[in-house]
């Protein structure tokens, strides 16, 4: 075993980040709050999002020579986790993401102009996609040269909160090589953003068509190490959704816990019967488990390129976590008899999560299936 894998630990920065941000999102997103904002426009509270960038949330991975305070990506992990324990969906995760892309590819100029906005607030996301299946390595998206410039042709999909970004981090195919062209909000099409309707209505993604969108070369993010890069930026989504998603087990597992308390049936609590006891066991396991696979992962994650043993760590942990919240969410809709099955029940909100976590930057499968040449060959 490699002196990495030896080197989990809980640094005394996440224990405070995770105690203040666990706080924060108790307060500001109750079961009753993330409810009121299923049907809004954007599906989140910008007041809240203010409040957040006050707190220095969005500048955490972002170097301090551009407004950050380069704590690493390891430290958003904890922000992560207290965000999906309380379904507070906001566009951290997509301008997080996009930070990375500009920091681990982007040159001097184009991080002096980004990354200062995105430590203030600004939204940006990245834009992968181009069909549904994420083990597609096909790049549709064309960048096509004429003098200085190129002319973009094609769409992505689910491009999360694409609808408030003004940034778009997008993978395009120029000159025959993969790369990141940065394109801004009013470089768009009038129509050219046509929302999904998401089973997770926590959260927002859309169908953005960049056809005809012509930039300078230099806002073109590219070189010989650009391939690892951006297996890198899908290694880090994949680790916050793991993150996102042992929070949000956490609180499945509350809710659980908490209705096996007060419901009786045939006179008895039910949580005192075996059958609904060993599940909820089989959670909590699923769930240290899943925690402890994210801090692991936080900790060999920094800011360089990822080695081996961070590869694993991040595929380790989505698999994991994903996992754990599905099941967890499924046995809250069984044990909640009927009413689990309904709209109403906040077991819903759970379930719904965990379809979204499960695809979001590859299921279980995708990644077992990469680690088995990892760990195997």
């Amino acid at each position: 075993m490699s002196k990495a894998n030896n080197a989990m630990k809980f640094s005394d920065e996440q224990a405070m980040i995770l105690e203040s941000a666990r706080d924060f999102c108790k307060d500001k997103s109750p079961i009753a709050a993330v409810r009121a904002l299923l049907k809004s426009d954007t599906g989140y509270d910008a007041g809240v999002w203010q409040e957040m960038v006050a707190l220095g949330w969005l500048g955490i991975a972002i170097p301090e020579e551009y407004g950050g305070s380069e704590m690493g990506i390891g430290s958003v992990v904890p922000l992560a986790e207290s965000m999906g324990r309380g379904l507070l969906s906001t566009p951290f995760f997509s301008s997080t993401l996009a930070a990375q892309a500009l920091c681990r590819a982007g040159d001097a100029a184009q991080k002096e102009v980004w990354l200062p906005k995105l430590a203030q607030g600004s939204v940006a996301t990245l834009a992968l996609l181009e069909g549904e299946d994420w083990g597609d390595e096909t790049i549709a998206c064309q960048a096509c040269a004429a003098d200085d410039q190129l002319t973009l042709h094609g769409s992505k999909w689910f491009v999360t909160d694409a609808a408030v970004a003004e940034l778009f981090v997008v993978l395009v195919q120029a000159e025959g090589k993969p790369a990141l062209a940065l394109v801004k909000r009013e470089q768009l099409g009038d129509s050219a953003i046509q929302p999904h309707l998401l089973i997770d209505e926590t959260k927002r993604a859309a169908r953005v068509d960049f056809s005809g969108v012509v930039i300078d070369n230099s806002a073109l993010l590219a070189g010989e190490q650009f391939p690892a890069v951006l297996r890198d930026l899908k290694l880090i989504g994949a680790l916050l959704a793991a993150a996102e998603a042992t929070g949000s087990t956490a609180a499945c597992l509350e809710t659980v816990v908490e209705y096996l308390k007060t419901r009786k049936q045939f006179g008895k609590l039910i949580g005192s019967y075996q059958a609904l006891k060993h599940p909820t066991v089989d959670i909590l396991c699923a769930m240290d488990s899943a925690r402890s696979h994210i801090y692991h992962a936080a900790t060999v994650v920094g800011d360089g390129a990822l080695d081996r043993d961070a590869e694993v760590a991040c595929r380790m942990a989505k698999a994991q976590a994903a996992d754990a919240l599905c099941y967890a969410g499924d046995r809250a809709v069984q044990f909640h008899g009927a009413m689990g099955f309904t709209y109403e029940c906040d077991a819903q909100l759970y379930l719904r999560r965990a379809q979204w976590t499960q695809q979001h930057f590859g299921d279980a499968y995708h990644h077992r299936k990469r680690l088995a040449g990892l760990l195997l060959d």
